[in-house]
């Protein structure tokens, strides 16, 4: 399945079991751009597969939570969106967004070669900003073959002190007209530093495409994660949805510890009230000690993660036969 297309390239980042792809996509205010399709190299077709879209400041580096997926006998594909990872071209400003709708395009991209390589069933699995978007096309408008969605900590508020929180809405007005104006981040590398195994933790990845400290953004992508969140909350997606956070979050004057056991990124209560509402059929887990990125988090934590999402898919009819 690695060698029927000629355009397949080996994966740089992950090597041997990988494969990825460049899909060019039509120029956009920024110029050229294209995404990047990446899969994992299986013995024969398959009929499910799971489609992972990262989140903000961040990239497909997940390996082992692909070769889980490959071993329960699912396709593993990822998509690496515009302007993020394999897909950031020279000059580009990273993550750089005015609609989240822009995204749909690279999903697509991603599902179209999934159907070609014979899978007709696809589980979209969304992660933080990953998350907002897939449940956003989710919404909207889904391929017919995408047959439930998985939420890993998705973006479905803002996690924002109230005096941030009362900003937003001037922050969204001035994107629509300004969109490059620089809006700072509050610097906290505590997130990075329970992964990293420099400070102790258990991953190396490239640090260039997914940052220490979340780099600042600007009103366009502010108005873009705030037009797709409140659009979310009409949403009715139609599939299953199994909604997955931490059992709880990083609090300012919580120890450093406790970033090695929480979301240090988003609210898991903002996670759990907005994600309940997705649709008519949401399965909500919350999984205790759980990181922002909850298949990063300790092993016996992302092994119920696992465990979990497998055991869901089993019960709504979407689990393989070897």
């Amino acid at each position: 399945m690695d060698t029927d297309n000629i355009d397949w390239l080996p994966d740089s980042c992950l090597g041997d079991g990988f494969r990825m792809k460049y899909v060019q996509q039509p120029d956009d205010y920024s110029g050229h751009v294209r995404c990047t399709i990446v899969r994992s190299v299986v013995p024969s077709p398959r009929t499910i597969g799971v489609l992972y879209v990262h989140g903000f400041s961040d990239y497909f580096f997940q390996a082992e939570m692909a070769a889980m997926f490959v071993r329960a006998g699912y396709a593993f594909y990822a998509v690496d969106l515009r302007k993020y990872g394999r897909s950031l071209l020279p000059g580009q400003k990273m993550f750089q967004v005015r609609d989240l709708h822009e995204y749909f395009a690279d999903i697509n991209a991603a599902i179209t070669q999934m159907k070609a390589d014979t899978i007709s069933k696809i589980v979209l699995l969304g992660h933080s900003t990953g998350g907002l978007t897939t449940a956003l096309y989710m919404s909207e408008s889904p391929d017919e073959a995408v047959k439930a969605l998985i939420l890993n900590s998705p973006f479905l508020d803002w996690n924002l002190p109230l005096a941030a929180r009362m900003a937003i809405p001037a922050l969204r007005a001035a994107g629509r007209l300004f969109p490059d104006i620089p809006v700072h981040q509050k610097p906290d590398r505590g997130y990075a530093e329970s992964l990293l195994t420099d400070f102790g933790g258990e991953w190396d990845y490239r640090r260039d495409w997914k940052p220490d400290v979340l780099p600042d953004v600007d009103a366009g992508w502010v108005r873009a994660i705030d037009i797709a969140q409140r659009q979310l909350h009409h949403a009715d997606i139609k599939v299953p949805v199994l909604l997955m956070h931490s059992s709880t979050s990083v609090r300012k004057g919580d120890s450093r510890d406790k970033y090695s056991h929480a979301d240090a990124i988003l609210d898991v209560e903002r996670i759990a009230r907005h994600g309940r509402h997705l649709g008519g059929d949401v399965t909500e887990v919350t999984v205790p000690d759980g990181l922002h990125d909850l298949v990063l988090s300790r092993p016996s934590v992302r092994t119920l993660v696992y465990t979990d999402m497998l055991t869901w898919l089993r019960t709504i009819g979407l689990s393989p036969t070897k």
